[in-house]
């Protein structure tokens, strides 16, 4: 369950809403393959909630790309994209070998969307995991590493990629993991490297969470070599609370972490900027079922609840979540993407 913070709203949430009683403008975007089902699902949800938002949609990925976008995104999406405090996005296809870069990338560099939050809990025993005490957040830097996207062909037999690791933005990333922990009620931080290979780029960023942890006195802190810190992940999530590490390490975790708690399809996450943040499912957008109105909107549901807490409508987010929650208790069967949707609907209405 979403706990009450024990910081100003500033801190970890949007800045620049005044909470209750405002209709606040909200981008979608349908996506690729399962998006457009799935968004329909959580649109109808979102209205059921009764949270105050006004939904602008727009049009990105593989449709904007074949009317002429060589980027994926038109120009007056990114307008609106850039204007509005919260964007909710169905997932997106990334063409391989041509076409576009990932607009994942290019939407958290272009936005600035420094923080990447992925909490992973266990369902079980609904959802079978050998982990039923898991309840994991991590924060991965999302704009620096390998993921900067700087890379080079030297050769046509040599490529070259540029890990990049500034104090600014670890120093940035490690202060939000423990802003994060003192808000929700967190225990302890858990910053995973590979500085006993890169001693330049990931001894930096271990270096500035040292530093950082010494001013949170309240919160334990440790390090991880990430080989170790994986498997950790894998076999004893229990031991772990909030993970803080690298862009590229904390992709490959959170898809770790989120399998072993049962199902990467009931795993959501927030993007988090200064004046933007962005909130996805964790899941791809799954084109070999696209259409048939079985894929689970579960994770983009939760991703909605992620929104709503960030807005500060606290009542709406514990109410989406919970009701997400007693569907997986309650399940016995399967359904379809609309059917989902209406048994989500029922719960927030009864």
């Amino acid at each position: 369950m979403l706990q009450a913070p024990s910081l100003p709203a500033s801190e970890i949430r949007h800045p620049d809403i005044s909470l209750k009683g405002v209709e606040i403008p909200v981008t979608v975007a349908a996506g690729d393959g399962i998006g457009p089902e799935i968004l329909g699902a959580v649109l109808r949800i979102l209205d059921a909630a009764g949270a105050p938002l006004r939904v602008e949609p727009v049009e990105i990925g593989e449709s904007a790309y074949r009317q002429g976008h060589t980027s994926g995104i038109p120009p007056e999406a990114w307008e609106v994209i850039r204007r509005n405090p919260v964007f909710l996005k169905a997932p997106i296809t990334t063409p391989s070998g041509g076409g576009y870069k990932s607009l994942n990338v290019t939407i958290r560099k272009a936005l600035n969307l420094f923080a990447n939050v992925r909490p992973t809990k266990s369902y079980a025993p609904f959802v079978a995991s050998p982990h039923p005490g898991m309840d994991l957040i991590i924060v991965r830097e999302n704009e620096e590493d390998l993921y900067a996207g700087i890379e080079h062909q030297q050769t046509a037999e040599v490529a070259q990629v540029l890990k990049l690791v500034t104090r600014p933005g670890s120093e940035r990333i490690v202060r939000y993991a423990f802003e994060y922990a003192r808000a929700y009620g967190r225990r302890k931080v858990t910053c995973m490297t590979k500085d006993n290979i890169m001693k330049h780029t990931d001894g930096l960023f271990h270096r500035v969470f040292d530093e950082v942890a010494l001013e949170y006195p309240d919160i334990e802190s440790e390090h991880q070599i990430i080989d170790i810190g994986a498997a950790r992940v894998a076999a004893q999530p229990e031991k772990l609370d909030v993970v803080v590490t690298l862009n590229l390490y904390g992709d490959i975790l959170s898809d770790i972490a989120a399998q072993v708690a049962g199902s990467v399809g009931l795993a959501g996450s927030a993007n988090i900027g200064e004046h933007v943040a962005m909130f996805e499912a964790v899941h791809g957008s799954a084109p070999d079922i696209a259409g048939r109105d079985v894929a689970n909107p579960s994770g983009l549901i939760l991703s909605v609840a992620l929104l709503l807490d960030h807005l500060g409508l606290r009542d709406e987010a514990v109410a989406v979540q919970q009701a997400v929650e007693a569907d997986v208790a309650a399940r016995t069967g399967s359904r379809t993407t609309a059917e989902t949707g209406d048994v989500i609907i029922a719960r927030l209405q009864a």
